[in-house]
């Protein structure tokens, strides 16, 4: 939970580096969220016969920023440009996200910032 807090507090921070473990349990607990706002979605949809997915459209615009910021970090990390974050609108080659989302931390000092593994050491 601290690295979903972790990654709101850098709400619109998109330089600097973030670990796998920040990214990985960010999109975890976003997952998670998602759907259990779309089962009370579905419930008040049934219950009420109005509704459109009202909660989870406000949490993913709550969302969004936090996580293209915490992506665009995660790439800084494996020393790429935040600029790969595009590969996500092309169909299936948006897949090569996930390798890169899931390789290791850039060993040494990258152009972007120190290796955060190192700082903490």
């Amino acid at each position: 939970m601290n690295w979903y807090l972790e990654v709101l507090k850098k709400y619109a921070v998109f330089d600097g580096r973030a670990r796998r473990s920040e990214y990985w349990y960010f999109t975890l607990i976003n997952i998670a969220a998602a759907l259990v706002l779309a089962v009370l979605d579905a419930i008040i949809r049934k219950v009420t016969g109005l509704g459109f997915g009202l909660l989870g459209t406000a949490y993913s615009l709550a969302i969004l920023a936090p996580a293209i910021g915490v992506s665009i970090r995660r790439l800084h990390d494996t020393n790429r440009s935040g600029w790969w974050l595009l590969l996500a609108l092309v169909p299936l080659v948006g897949l090569v996200l996930l390798w890169f989302m899931a390789q290791d931390s850039e060993p040494a000092q990258n152009r972007y910032v120190p290796n955060p593994k190192l700082v903490i050491a």
